[in-house]
């Protein structure tokens, strides 16, 4: 039986056909030592630094420090699995989170996973959680003001889209109630926002996200959490994992705000892993490059060129302090990296002014350029009034006899810092908050009692929403005050009725 030359190419040209290559090649390494969180492993000659790195049990881990004998390893995960002399293996790709419009609404932790139990995420598009910033030409000036809701920010420490405006204060002086009533004051502002709790407790992530829910917020919003109990890696990854999901915004011409809470937490994390990691440890323990890790995080926040869509990404970094110290190593990097800081008081909180914002330490470095004009003319005065107001409170503490001048300073003082309350999770639209601040610059409250000032606003504000509802429709739409008689004529009509129905 002899076969033909024909029958043999056929049958080489079909074997060729079906033929898939399978041969892969893995660069391959050994893990030397594992605990606390990180592995070492040798023979990863060519790894990248950010990248993952796979574990015979399935685990994930980020390429961290790569050294001339071994590689460093942050393990994403549970770390029990892993033994020393099992095999790590390069996978090529950098550290990357899901984004995308399917993350809205639900609850992540810093790999992208859902955590609030309502089924997986399923999303077609990766970003990696570091990215260069983008530089002075793909960016603009920031302009457009980030309404917050809360009177005594907007009007003295406005924040702008695009800026980075640190939250600072001690343990339990409202940080966190500052951002979920900013949050809530975002609702049909064209505003996309990521709260991201970096060592909260699940109780408290949880009630935060109920109030969301609640409000109507988690609408266009991402909560990201890594708590207490993850693995110091997550806490580390928690902020830059946020910034991957606003980018994937920002760059879509979209306006992001991203609230991360809080800071130190993430930098106590990063302290933990360098020191395990056997990085030398500089001043308070921190590793030299603490500066560098909150600088390349922060400068992500911009205000994009129109060439680049003309979208925003705003950051509000929390800092906590130790009894109000601002000259901790921590809140003095995170002070230098920022646009302005609002200062939140203990003392004040606990006398009971809230928000407790403290004027005379918190400024913004954009200022007037963040708010509508109509702001800018009723706002324009209260500051002073409030640092003239503290000094001679302090000074009249020890005199009885003062002459009216400062009697009238005093009094408008204590109206102003009462007018500047706000109820919990009660953020009121700007047009509202011009009002208010408008009578009171005029003097429409210094007859009022002191004690009936929060009264007399919730009044005045029905009153204009019955009455003269076009007069806070001009200031939403233009920007501008409206015609000073006729918003004088309105308050003077209102002012005549409070003061009868008060005999």
């Amino acid at each position: 039986m002899s076969i033909k030359a024909e029958e043999i190419s056929a049958l080489i040209k079909q074997q060729l056909a079906n033929y898939q290559d399978e041969l892969t090649v893995d660069e391959v390494g050994t893990v030397t030592y594992i605990g606390d969180g990180i592995a070492r492993a040798n023979g990863l000659d060519n790894a990248l630094a950010g990248e993952l790195v796979e574990f015979e049990d399935g685990t994930f881990g980020m390429a961290q420090n790569l050294e001339s004998n071994d590689v460093g390893i942050i393990i994403l995960g549970s770390y029990k699995g892993i033994r020393e002399g099992d095999s790590v293996k390069r996978t090529g790709r950098i550290m990357e989170v899901p984004v995308g419009e399917e993350l809205i609404g639900r609850v992540v932790n810093p790999l992208g996973q859902a955590i609030d139990g309502l089924g997986e995420i399923k999303t077609n598009k990766t970003r990696p959680v570091e990215r260069k910033a983008p530089g002075v030409m793909e960016r603009k000036s920031v302009t457009e003001p980030l309404q917050t809701g809360l009177k005594a920010i907007d009007a003295l420490v406005p924040i702008g889209r695009g800026q980075r405006e640190l939250v600072i204060g001690d343990r339990k002086t409202g940080k966190t109630s500052v951002a979920i009533d900013t949050i809530i004051n975002q609702k049909d502002q064209d505003m996309i926002c990521i709260y991201v709790a970096i060592g909260q407790k699940d109780s408290t992530v949880r009630s935060s996200v109920e109030t969301l829910r609640q409000y109507g917020a988690m609408d266009y919003t991402i909560v990201v959490s890594a708590g207490p109990s993850s693995p110091a890696p997550l806490l580390f990854l928690a902020p830059y994992a946020g910034a991957a999901m606003g980018e994937e915004f920002m760059f879509n011409g979209k306006h992001v705000l991203i609230i991360y809470d809080d800071l130190s937490k993430q930098a106590d994390a990063y302290r933990e892993l360098s020191l395990i990691l056997r990085r030398p440890p500089g001043r308070e323990a921190y590793p030299g490059d603490v500066f560098y890790l909150h600088s390349r995080l922060l400068e992500r926040a911009a205000k994009l060129s129109d060439e680049l869509g003309g979208g925003s990404m705003t950051a509000l970094p929390f800092i906590e302090t130790k009894a109000g110290d601002v000259s901790a190593y921590i809140p003095t990097n995170v002070i230098s990296i920022t646009d302005g800081q609002i200062f939140l008081d203990s003392d004040r909180f606990y006398s009971g002014v809230r928000p407790a914002i403290d004027a005379g330490t918190s400024v913004s470095r954009v200022g007037g350029d963040a708010q509508i004009k109509a702001m800018k003319k009723v706002a324009g005065t209260l500051r002073t009034d409030l640092a003239s107001y503290s000094e001679l409170e302090s000074f009249a503490q020890f005199g009885s006899d003062l002459d009216e001048a400062t009697q009238a300073k005093l009094n408008r003082g204590r109206r102003t810092v009462e007018v500047l309350k706000q109820p919990l999770h009660k953020p009121l639209p700007v047009e509202k908050q011009v009002v208010i601040l408008y009578a009171l610059t005029h003097g429409y409250l210094d007859a009022v009692n002191v004690d009936d000032v929060l009264d007399f606003q919730d009044g005045l504000f029905e009153y204009f929403d019955n009455n003269n509802q076009d007069l806070l429709n001009e200031i939403t739409e233009t920007g501008q005050l409206p015609d000073t008689d006729k918003l004088d004529a309105a308050i003077s009509d209102y002012v005549a009725t409070f003061q009868a129905s008060a005999k």
